[in-house]
């Protein structure tokens, strides 16, 4: 009897020494993993500090969520779809020979950088409308719908059904019935709600394509990262209209009215012209990806072109695939281009450390700066980050603005008066770095005047942050702050 309890407790003694030493060499794999990516010092001592002061949690995250995995199956299909897109992209370009578009002088190395990052060209001869109110936005692109003659294709991170998005899936599937090709990319985690209702069904049923674009399920986590998502926001009808900006495809009347944060304030840009082309095969190539389907050579509408009124304009995708990245490069030299004035908006403002020191830089050298943001927004760890950043730029000049009639959702950058960014890109690192999204450039004065003056009205309908006051607030916002800046990195 003493014999066998003498061999149970070596046994024992066996399988915990086995456990512990396979607990160590996970540990060590996964600090190695970390260290040998050689990503932003940041992110890497952020989950250095998270694994070896919680290993458990830690590299359960970092197995889930530390590293940027979309799957075997899109990296072979990323790979295939490149250069047939890049080709179409130059005969689409080839095509307006006969009117070349020159970019001003303070567009000229942006545009330069996103044609060799991304393969994206500069096209004149467009028409772009600035749509900054719900009701106008809804209406218009029910309008849209309802009027078209071949092709309605759209892309949106949120689908929330109730009030007007209702109306806008009536008039697809009326749309339908007239002989339209209608499609549907949207994403698994934003509408999450949108697919347990009956929508879905009813869409499928009449005729529309729905898709549900990156699928969470438990299975993929180790072979998909759970955290990528789509967060474009498309329409594009006939191959003449597209739509793009903030706004998700929801009614803001009703939209997360319980959380506290009031309306969301949005903007669309509607625009008309050759661009329109570029924007369709941004979402051919998403389609793609998701479906395996591939709608290249189904072209068969010129893009219209109108030489005397147009507006330059360049759409830059950006997200977690080669070039992908270079959405940050974009911001920077924007920035760093800005000699009289810079004003930009976000409704989440969590940099890394180069876009804070890009800001306080031009404030430093005279460029009047202004960071518009909401008052409250729908995550507390975002805010509590968000605020972690203020006093640094307040010390540094640049005025921040904090918008109260609601959660300001609108994602742009104006330089000098003249040279616009707009789109889907939020200024924090998942927007960044994580997410796929659109932004337009657009080189245009009349346009950034428009932009100017809604960006302006913004400001008037908040209050500027004063460093004294920040200076004075409580200790424990402050403690708070600091704990989420410690983990900015991976938010």
């Amino acid at each position: 009897m003493k014999t066998q309890m003498n061999l149970l407790d070596v046994l024992y003694d066996l399988l915990g020494f086995l456990a512990f030493g396979f607990y160590v060499i996970v540990v060590v794999v996964v600090v190695f993993r970390v260290i040998m990516k050689r990503r932003p010092i940041g992110v890497s001592l952020a989950w250095l500090s998270l694994i070896l002061a919680i290993p458990i949690v830690g590299i359960s995250a970092y197995l889930i969520l530390g590293e940027v995995k979309l799957g075997r199956r899109r990296a072979k299909l990323a790979q295939a779809m490149y250069r047939p897109y890049i080709t179409w992209l130059q005969r689409l370009v080839a095509g307006f020979s006969e009117q070349p578009v020159v970019p001003s002088a303070k567009a000229n190395p942006l545009v330069a950088l996103i044609k060799s990052r991304l393969g994206m060209p500069l096209l004149g001869g467009n028409r772009i409308m600035l749509l900054s109110k719900p009701e106008a936005i809804l209406d218009q692109l029910i309008s849209d719908i309802q009027q078209a003659q071949y092709t309605c294709y759209l892309e949106f991170y949120i689908w929330q059904p109730g009030g007007r998005a209702d109306v806008v899936a009536e008039a697809l599937m009326q749309a339908v019935q007239r002989g339209v090709d209608c499609r549907i990319l949207l994403d698994s985690v934003g509408s999450d709600d949108f697919f347990d209702t009956e929508w879905p069904t009813r869409l499928l049923d009449a005729g529309v394509r729905v898709v549900e674009v990156l699928p969470v399920k438990t299975w993929r986590i180790p072979l998909h990262r759970q955290d990528l998502r789509m967060h474009r926001k498309l329409v594009i009808i006939d191959e003449k209209i597209a739509y793009t900006g903030s706004m998700n495809l929801v009614d803001p009347a009703l939209f997360k009215q319980s959380s506290g944060v009031g309306q969301w304030i949005d903007v669309m840009v509607r625009v008309m012209g050759p661009v329109v082309s570029v924007i369709w095969s941004l979402f051919i190539r998403d389609w793609e990806m998701e479906t395996g389907e591939r709608l290249l050579d189904a072209r068969e509408h010129k893009p219209e072109y109108w030489i005397e009124e147009g507006h330059h304009v360049q759409l830059i995708p950006s997200g977690p695939f080669v070039g992908g990245d270079c959405i940050q490069q974009i911001l920077l030299q924007a920035i760093y281009q800005a000699e009289k004035n810079l004003v930009l908006t976000t409704p989440y403002f969590v940099p890394d450390d180069p876009l804070v020191a890009a800001l306080q830089s031009a404030a430093a050298r005279g460029v009047s700066v202004q960071l518009i943001i909401p008052e409250r927004n729908d995550s507390r760890m975002v805010n509590f980050a968000s605020n972690a950043f203020l006093e640094e730029l307040l010390v540094s000049g640049v005025e921040i603005y904090r918008f109260q009639k609601g959660l300001l959702h609108t994602k742009s950058v104006l330089v000098d008066d003249a040279l616009a960014l707009i789109g889907t890109v939020n200024l924090d690192r998942r927007s960044l770095w994580l997410n796929f999204e659109a932004t337009l450039l657009i080189d245009d004065h009349a346009f950034a005047t428009m932009l100017k003056e809604l960006q302006q009205d913004y400001i008037h309908q908040g209050h500027r942050l004063q460093l004294a006051d920040w200076q004075h607030r409580p200790w424990k916002q402050r403690m708070l702050e600091n704990v989420f800046y410690l983990f900015s990195p991976l938010l």
